[in-house]
């Protein structure tokens, strides 16, 4: 039975995925005159739902090298089913928001502006980033997602961000070499300061060229 697809790149490429023109995927190969899909930030099921389309099995890519793997086929399910269990699940959600509702009208307003009270609360964020070997990575760039807002470590791998950050502020670690991390602000104790001890892990190499796309067949016996 094929449920699975192996990928592999029998031969990388040698051009530089950073010179390739940016496309909506990936990158224009000037070379070999196509696009270039960047999978590196793929799930493994985004990956297992592309390739299972035929028409993408003569695709260049470019991969880490832990994505180089076999990949389950995501398996297809019955519509008509999904269709009447979206409906029941839909009709038993409607009942039960109304009738929570009834009951606790008072206690969800109250709840509510305690919630954005505390969400609006400012915090500083302070910290420390290393990498693997538990060593400071100074000049990591920390910034907040969505805004050129940010700072860097210093020569010990301490940060103190510029600006005070409200719960569910994402700031983004980064470092040449590394692995990125996202950090999304938390605070179950509503402490003014929070101090962060960040690891960054050294990156898996990268792979790009032609993929080799096969299914992959098992035996049903046990």
């Amino acid at each position: 039975m094929k449920n699975q697809i192996n990928l592999n790149i029998k031969t990388p490429c040698q051009e530089k995925f950073s010179n390739f023109t940016p496309t909506t995927n990936g990158g224009f190969c000037n070379s070999c005159t196509k696009e270039v899909v960047d999978f590196t930030n793929w799930t493994p099921n985004q990956i297992a739902l592309f390739f299972q389309n035929k028409n993408n099995s003569n695709t260049c890519g470019q991969f880490k090298n832990t994505q180089l793997t076999s990949y389950s086929k995501p398996i297809k399910q019955n519509k008509k089913l999904n269709l009447v269990s979206s409906i029941g699940l839909a009709c038993l959600a409607f009942l039960s928001f109304f009738t929570a509702q009834a009951q606790d009208s008072n206690n969800i307003t109250k709840n509510t502006s305690k919630t954005i009270k505390q969400l609006n609360q400012p915090i500083l964020i302070k910290g420390t980033v290393l990498d693997d070997d538990g060593l400071p990575l100074p000049l990591t760039n920390i910034v907040l997602e969505g805004t050129n807002i940010g700072t860097q470590t210093d020569f010990d791998g301490n940060f103190t961000f510029p600006n005070k950050l409200n719960k569910g502020s994402v700031l983004v670690f980064s470092y040449v070499g590394y692995e990125a991390k996202k950090i999304t602000v938390t605070d179950p104790d509503n402490k003014k300061t929070i101090n962060l001890d960040v690891t960054l892990n050294n990156d898996h190499y990268i792979l790009m060229g032609k993929v080799a796309v096969k299914e992959v067949f098992q035996s049903k016996r046990k």
